[in-house]
């Protein structure tokens, strides 16, 4: 039996990814969940393991190449005698472009005579290491391509094997002293004045406004599809979504002094005992107890989750993302401790996998690294709550005996889904979460 190898969905707001490397060849015998090809997007780079045993037969996608979320880049054969008899039959070159099969439908093989077409007019392949040198996602080549620099070569990459990405082009601009404009997306041609672009019918994205009017020294960028689609997701979650908020404040010098107890122990396991492991741990414990908190809207449906599967955001080079913890209901304070870590270490080396984005049921957002006493933030998606961490502030406050303390503070921003989600349960949840904190400081 044939089994289709896909693009995989990176993130909600990825659309395409391209093919840095594949890792085996055509023949190869690959088991489930082996890495076999490496994928580059805008948002991150990802090793994609294998969805079946079986050998790989045929490629449809090649290094360098661009394909959109959801298509066939291989196939896989996991009947031996049909594997062998598929060896024994010259393989074509991959094809350009790679579509994306419908949703829901079981994708066609390849007929034969697509394959013979495609092997009488083979398409000229570069060397693997100019492919990684040169190629890049589709962005980091149109703003490229509009500054003037047609040799991505000349610029050192970060990304994968030395990949370009858009913070090493922007670098690179600015250190050359170069202002050269970026050309609008979607093929939208530029007008020059004063040495400056000004896109032809340039809009802001969106939102209705009277046109923006350009000054001499500014410089119009187009969005990245990741942007985009960032900022669509964004002001969908507002219009499908009831948003309310509560702030709650939580005195957390216990948790603090109980990691400063609890990092030698953890250390000796080869773990890092971070804060968020505390907050994680807490809201674990807050969602058992509220768990419309964790639910999401269907229609008229309400869909309470069966496990607690927490976005944890993370900052990186490129932006945000937020790999999910599973099952988080399952763990202790050191395997969240673990789990975060590990997470958190994949995120910042891209070797993050397509599970490990998707199918998160609560996001933990944490604005207070930065220094901001706490965001308002917007819901993710499917999702009917989200939490905002804010910074941790030393604060004279008075206790329950008119007592005058200094205490670690900190200041914490529930956003929830109103149609589902009332203020008492919102609340209710707030005051669990600042409980299990101070439980989790106290504990022996």
């Amino acid at each position: 039996m044939r089994v289709q190898v896909i693009m995989p969905q990176m993130g909600e707001s990825i659309v395409e990814g391209t093919v840095v490397a594949w890792k085996k060849k055509v023949g190869d015998k690959v088991r489930r969940d082996e890495d076999i090809f490496t994928i580059s997007t805008d948002k991150v780079d990802a090793e994609i393991p294998s969805p079946s045993d079986g050998v790989l037969v045929e490629l449809l996608a090649s290094v360098g190449q661009t394909v959109v979320v959801g298509a066939i880049v291989a196939w896989l054969e996991t009947d031996e005698a049909a594997a062998s008899k598929a060896a024994a039959t010259p393989a074509a070159a991959p094809t350009a472009p790679v579509a994306a099969a419908p949703a829901g439908a079981p994708a066609a093989a390849p007929t034969a005579t697509k394959t013979a077409q495609a092997a009488a007019a083979p398409a000229p392949q570069a060397g693997l290491e100019e492919l990684r040198r040169t190629r890049s996602t589709p962005l980091v080549r149109k703003m490229a391509a509009a500054a003037g620099i047609s040799d991505l070569t000349r610029i050192t990459g970060s990304g994968v094997s030395g990949r370009v990405t858009k913070s090493d082009l922007l670098s690179f601009i600015e250190k050359a002293g170069t202002s050269a404009p970026v050309a609008p997306m979607g093929g939208r041609k530029a007008a020059v004045a004063g040495g400056f672009a000004i896109p032809t019918g340039y809009e802001p994205a969106f939102v209705k406004t009277p046109r923006i009017h350009l000054y001499a020294n500014d410089r119009v960028e187009p969005m990245g599809r990741m942007r985009a689609s960032i900022a669509e997701n964004m002001l969908q979650s507002r219009r499908a979504t009831a948003h309310a908020h509560t702030v709650w404040e939580a005195d957390v010098t216990p948790i603090i002094k109980a990691r400063k107890k609890l990092v030698p122990e953890y250390e000796s396991k080869g773990v890092n005992l971070t804060l968020t492991a505390f907050f994680v741990a807490a809201v674990v414990e807050a969602l058992k107890a509220f768990p419309i908190l964790n639910a999401t809207v269907d229609g008229d449906n309400i869909i309470f989750r069966g496990s607690i599967n927490l976005g944890i955001a993370s900052a990186i080079e490129e932006g945000l993302i937020v790999p999910v913890l599973k099952e988080a209901d399952s763990l202790n304070l050191l395997g969240v401790a673990r789990a975060v870590n590990d997470l958190s270490f994949r995120s910042k080396n891209r070797q993050l996998k397509p599970a490990d984005v998707t199918d998160g049921t609560f996001t933990i957002t944490n604005s207070g690294i930065f220094g901001s006493l706490y965001g308002i933030p917007i819901l993710v998606p499917g999702q009917a709550a989200i939490l905002n961490i804010g910074g941790i502030k030393k604060r004279v406050v008075a206790d329950d005996n008119d007592n005058i303390l200094v205490r670690s503070m900190c200041m914490m921003c529930l956003s929830f889904d109103h149609r589902i989600i009332d203020g008492a349960s919102a609340d209710g949840f707030m005051k669990r979460l600042v409980e299990s904190l101070t439980a989790l400081g106290n504990a022996k």
